[in-house]
């Protein structure tokens, strides 16, 4: 993609599962990227495997102090930052009534504070290089209502898709952009995980009922960074305060 030739991005969460291939693709499209993930071994083999143009980071996000240490990676390794991708979350199951401050002050700390304050230690970054910059955080689908077991995760998404539309309101003179993707349900060993442990068959993926994937099957990493790739790159711009649906079905006016 010749919109991302050359520019340094930071993708959060970029070890493994979804941003590990948003990290592969940005590569692939000639851009340089800073590998993120609290796993440092992870890391490390991620950036081997991708190759030069990659520069390895690890924090944890629930530390409000490591945002602004991902941007400064960035901008030691590469020089400059041109784009952040907002990735990393987590997505914990918690039964509506039973929600305790602890658990929601974990899912929020990491799924909403931490994705702004990365988006402002880039946006200090972009100003100071007085280029612009673009912004794609990922939310999720969940964001609209949610399942009855995420009600926090849910909500947690739901305060990214204000923050986007403010952020990109508040710098767009600035040529800076910031725009969402709700994501639908996609394929990662971390969700293949999590629903073998509540009870579906290995190989549960190859039989998604079409009620939730009209496909048949569910959406790959892949396929999510191929549309971070495009909102990341000049080739989306100027579009700015969009929250895009990474979904297979419509959310509004669905039958079923």
């Amino acid at each position: 993609m010749q919109g991302l030739a050359g520019k340094a991005i930071l993708v959060t969460g970029s070890s493994t599962g979804i941003g590990r291939a948003m990290a592969q693709r940005l590569v692939a499209s000639g851009a340089k990227v800073l590998v993120h993930g609290r796993d440092e071994n992870e890391v490390a083999a991620t950036c081997a495997e991708l190759g030069p143009a990659t520069a390895p980071a690890s924090g944890d996000l629930a530390d409000p102090a490591t945002a602004q240490a991902l941007v400064d990676a960035t901008v030691a390794a590469f020089g400059r930052i041109d784009g952040l991708v907002n990735n990393a979350g987590i997505y914990p199951r918690g039964v509506l009534g039973e929600t305790t401050a602890a658990f929601f002050d974990h899912v929020f700390a990491i799924n909403t504070r931490a994705p702004l304050l990365c988006a402002e230690a880039a946006i200090r970054a972009f100003r100071l290089q007085k280029s612009g910059g673009s912004i794609v955080t990922v939310g999720s689908i969940n964001a609209w209502c949610g399942q009855s077991n995420l009600t926090v995760y849910s909500m947690s998404k739901g305060a990214l898709m204000t923050m986007t539309r403010n952020i990109a309101n508040t710098v767009g003179r600035e040529k800076i952009r910031a725009n969402q993707l709700n994501v639908g349900w996609t394929f990662t060993a971390s969700e293949d995980a999590t629903q073998q442990s509540e009870g579906r068959k290995p190989g549960w993926q190859n039989e998604v009922p079409v009620e939730l994937a009209p496909t048949g099957r569910i959406m790959q990493p892949e396929e999510i960074a191929a549309h971070t790739a495009f909102w990341l790159s000049d080739d989306s711009a100027p579009v700015s305060g969009q929250i895009y649906e990474v979904e297979q079905f419509p959310v509004i006016g669905r039958p079923h």
